[in-house]
This record gives structure tokens, C-alpha cells and sequence, in this order.
């Protein structure tokens, strides 16, 4: 079976490794249950999951393709999820502004302000002192560019977490969204 992979498709990921597994938890809200994800990314150029070409904000907003990144001998495991409910003007603009992103340094002290609203029990205080489009993180830069097509994942863009993408298209909103590829390990296909 060859999956395609369209511009548009939101892909999650989770990692085993610390940093992985501490955003899951921190990430986590009283009485939720566990988080699955601790990472998200946007495919803007289709393709199979080989060549697929993705926008992701790693130690800095890159460009790559998603099988460079998650293919195996990579123990990440990985969803990819399509809006069913997206114009191609929609999708252009969820697209483009991922793309605008592109070589922006990652947003280490939005980090530290989604764990100071944790303490504060999910409190959306310290996410918006931080300024959002200078320095970006993985949901922050997700959510952002479908807000450009009026589009959010039930949160701010600022206050966004994969988990709450997660969340949002696979448990509220599974009418919307279409799975293109479950939760686990990238194989050629």
C-alpha cells in the first residue's frame, strides 16, 4: 500500500526518549488521560512518506522530508492526519506560512513558559508574555498557520500543544479529520 501524503497534512509524533517524554507529561492536564504525542509538524509538499516534504520547528523551523527525519532505524512513532474540511485557498495559506517560518530558531523559552502554566494548572498567563512569531515551537507554528486559514485546533495558537492537536482531531472534532497513517513507526509502504 503507498500512502500519499498531501499539503495540508498535520503529522504527530512520539518520541521514547527524555525531552519526548517529559513534554507528554507536562503537557498532560489534571484528570486528562496520557498524553500520546509530543510533537507536530505540517507536510507542505506531497509526496509518499518517503518524499514527502515537511516544515517542523526543531532546534531551528526546518524544511525536510518526514522520512529523513522518523524512518527507521528511528524508533518514533508517527500519525499523519488530513483536514477534510480545507478549501485548496485554505490549504495554500496553512502552507505558505508554515513555509514563512523556515530558519527561525526554536522557541526554547516558550518551553519554559508552558511549564510555568502547568504549574498553575494550565493557566494561560506566561505562554502569552512570551512573543509568539519570533521564536516558534512545533504546535505554535501548526496552529499558527491554519489560524491563517481561520482554522484552530480548539486552543489559541499561543496556548497549543501537540497534545491538544492530538486531542482536537482525533477525539473532538474526528468528523474533520481523516487518518492517513495510525500511530506507530514509519515503514516503506
Amino acid at each position: 500500500m503507498n500512502i500519499l501524503l498531501k499539503k495540508g497534512d498535520v503529522f504527530l509524533t512520539r518520541g521514547d526518549g527524555f525531552i519526548s517524554r517529559a513534554i507528554r507529561f507536562f503537557t498532560r492536564e489534571i484528570g486528562e488521560k496520557r498524553t500520546k504525542v509530543n510533537h507536530v509538524g505540517l507536510v507542505v509538499q506531497s509526496g509518499n512518506l518517503e518524499s514527502a516534504i515537511v516544515v517542523e520547528a526543531l532546534t531551528r523551523v526546518k524544511r525536510h522530508k518526514l522520512w529523513s527525519q522518523y524512518c527507521p532505524p528511528k524508533k518514533d512513532l508517527v500519525a499523519v492526519y488530513r483536514a477534510i474540511n480545507l478549501t485548496q485557498e485554505e490549504v495554500d495559506k496553512i502552507v505558505a506560512e508554515a513555509e514563512s517560518q523556515v530558519g527561525k530558531e526554536y522557541g526554547y523559552l516558550k518551553i519554559v513558559a508552558h511549564l510555568m502554566d502547568w504549574s498553575l494548572l494550565g493557566a494561560y498567563m506566561f505562554r502569552r508574555m512570551v512573543p509568539d512569531g519570533k521564536y516558534p515551537i512545533c504546535s505554535w507554528l501548526v496552529a499558527h498557520s491554519f489560524s491563517k486559514a481561520g482554522k484552530h485546533f480548539g486552543v489559541e495558537p499561543g496556548a497549543g500543544t501537540p497534545d491538544d492537536i492530538w486531542d482536537f482531531v482525533v477525539e473532538r472534532k474526528p468528523s474533520k479529520y481523516e487518518q492517513i497513517h495510525p500511530l506507530k513507526l514509519l515503514a516503506q509502504e
